[in-house]
């Protein structure tokens, strides 16, 4: 008596596998691109806190210019000293400008008329 599995018990196995695979690969798939979108919305509160954070010793120090509000977001308004890495491509530089930002170039666009920090890529501008 021989031991083991036949083609068609094997071929069976592996259609079952396959088509778990096919429902879990797109909730995967989702999970990621979720991921990165809530990593950029926390990041963008990170910087805004910050920008909140100097605005406000501005103003106790009387700083008068353009109502108190930052001219740009520099690196030492951060603990670690560095800009945080925007998630989509992965840039930390900041374009400096007033209205929503019309770029592609990813990064971080701060408009310094009314402190306002957004992803710099038109697809992303509503975070």
């Amino acid at each position: 008596m021989r031991k083991g599995f036949t083609l068609i018990e094997l071929v069976m196995v592996i259609v079952i596998l396959g088509i778990l695979a096919a429902t879990a690969l797109p909730r995967f798939i989702d999970l990621s691109s979720k991921a990165r979108e809530n990593a950029a919305k926390g990041i963008l509160g990170s910087i805004r806190a910050a920008v909140a954070v100097r605005y406000a010793s501005n103003a106790a120090n009387n700083v008068t210019a353009n109502n108190s509000i930052p001219t740009s977001v520099e690196a030492s308004m951060f603990q670690d000293s560095q800009i945080p890495t925007e998630p989509y491509s992965n840039s930390n530089a900041i374009e400096l400008g007033t209205g929503t930002p019309a770029g592609t170039t990813g990064g971080w666009y701060y408009d310094s008329a009314n402190g306002r920090v957004y992803i710099n890529h038109t697809a992303y501008s509503a975070y």
